[in-house]
């Protein structure tokens, strides 16, 4: 009995050190939730909604050829257009006849009269003289009037002159008419009208027959 109480006070003291009288059977062990894994910082931030843009430098090269020619050629072209324009070296002469009236010539004893204005201008080379302008009408009386030709002396190269020619024609009759034109240097071209136009008031002042003045362009 005596050696019983020892044992028992030993395994009492080895009971204690656990701090349980009776100790708890050994079980398993209760579940630890799963530990996550740390995030990981970096010093580069990360930035949402902010476009990069990359900075492009377009350089353009220039290159200068410089070419040393020796010889220098300059072609020049020149054009002289030239006219010329041809005078006639011989006698010519232009006859217009302007228009006509009529009236009554009691003075060489003649009924009615048809007085023609005709412009002459010397277009030739020479001077024209002693010219001689004649009237014919195709009804002319059988008597001829004193106006029927007008002499000139002269007309200058580039003038003309206007003169007044009468012939007896039939009363109230438009007849065809005809003008010539001589002188010292030959006979010219007649001009003739199938009918001499009135002149009406467009007759030329009477102080200016007879009368070379230069020629209108």
């Amino acid at each position: 009995m005596k050696k019983l109480i020892p044992i028992f006070l030993l395994t009492s003291l080895l009971s204690s050190c656990g701090g349980w009288v009776i100790q708890p059977l050994p079980g398993p062990t209760p579940f630890l939730p799963a530990t996550p894994t740390p995030s990981i910082f970096t010093p580069t931030p990360v930035v949402i909604g902010v476009a990069s843009a990359t900075l492009i430098i377009s350089t353009s090269t220039v290159t200068a050829t410089f070419t040393n020619s020796p010889t220098m050629v300059v072609s020049a072209t020149f054009t002289a257009s030239v006219t010329y324009t041809a005078s006639p070296s011989g006698p010519a002469v232009s006859i217009e006849v302007l228009g006509c009236n009529t009236s009554i010539d009691v003075t060489h004893g003649m009924g009615e009269v048809t007085n023609a204005f005709v412009t002459l201008n010397n277009t030739g080379g020479v001077e024209l003289r002693n010219l001689k302008v004649t009237l014919f009408a195709l009804d002319e009386g059988t008597q001829a009037h004193p106006d029927k030709t007008v002499e000139l002396v002269a007309l200058p190269v580039g003038n003309q002159v206007t003169v007044k020619l009468t012939v007896d024609s039939t009363y109230k009759q438009e007849s065809p008419i005809q003008v010539e034109v001589t002188s010292d240097q030959g006979t010219f071209p007649r001009e003739g009208l199938a009918s001499c136009t009135d002149i009406g008031l467009l007759a030329p002042n009477p102080n200016g027959l007879e009368t070379p003045v230069p020629s209108v362009p």
